[in-house]
């Protein structure tokens, strides 16, 4: 089951196109969200949309949570020894963007994560890690979209704020169900930069799966229904390359996650006042 939200609501993606979500389950997907699979296994009634108007496949989650240095790649091209926990920031719902939608880029050096994203469907509250991924009810795939200069400037660093500008958190453009996919536990990530490849791993190599993330955020905050949590990007941002490679309003960043689903973006500078 895939849900993506088209004209600020939910729809079913298919091959021939999307199909709205009865009332009564939109009201609470995540409450419904068995009832939502069963409906989605008989559902007709496609039709034709376009991608590009597709939205955040979850337009206000309460809280959103974010790990760094989370693959041993990146880790390494940071400079840092790896953590012995996971390193958690927060981004603030605002930033969420659509799949393809166009990212006004603020003054600065904005750079690109490619992340997958795990989504909670239930209220969670210290969950031992073998029981890591009951509360995960989708995936879907994200980008942590960054400005360097903000982020690193202070000391400590200020993560939230500079990973928090409108559009900085392109999501979707679906939720896509467990059962949709083959392994959640090795996805393979490409970020692709105007046609280059500029990340490339598996979600296998992360240094804290998504079990132990669930874990070990529900041992201090109680998770609920919506909340996402990105996981972490693998080596390749552009603030580690040499020379440094920024996005410019030349670009389009292509972000894909197999068996979860493509993003692509546009840029465009912020209009002066």
């Amino acid at each position: 089951m895939r849900i993506a939200q088209l004209d600020c609501r939910p729809v079913l993606l298919t091959e021939d196109g999307v199909i709205d979500v009865p009332v009564d389950l939109a009201a609470d997907l995540f409450a419904r969200w068995d009832d939502l699979r069963e409906w989605s296994a008989h559902a007709t009634g496609a039709r034709p949309y376009d991608p590009c108007d597709l939205q955040a496949p979850v337009p206000a989650p309460r809280q959103i949570f974010a790990v760094a240095l989370n693959y041993r790649p990146h880790t390494a091209e940071a400079g840092y020894e790896e953590p012995t926990a996971p390193l958690v920031f927060t981004k603030f719902p605002t930033c969420l963007t659509g799949p393809y939608a166009t990212v006004e880029l603020p003054p600065g050096h904005v750079d690109w994560e490619l992340e997958l994203v795990a989504v909670i469907g239930h209220e969670a509250r210290n969950i031992p890690v073998q029981k890591g991924w009951e509360p995960v009810v989708a995936l879907t795939v994200g980008q942590d979209l960054s400005e360097r200069l903000a982020q690193l400037a202070g000391r400590p660093a200020q993560f939230s704020l500079a990973k928090s500008h409108p559009g900085f958190g392109p999501l979707g453009p679906a939720l896509v169900s467990l059962d949709e996919v083959d392994d959640p536990d090795d996805l393979e990530l490409t970020c692709e930069l105007n046609g280059e490849v500029v990340q490339h791993d598996r979600t296998g190599d992360m240094i804290f799966p998504i079990p132990r993330l669930v874990s070990y955020l529900s041992e201090f905050c109680t998770l609920l229904p919506g909340d996402l949590i990105f996981t972490g990007t693998p080596a390749g941002v552009g603030n580690r390359r040499s020379p440094q490679r920024f996005l410019t309003p030349d670009d389009e960043l292509v972000s894909r996650i197999g068996g979860v689903g493509e993003m692509r973006h546009t840029f465009r500078r912020r209009a002066t006042r």
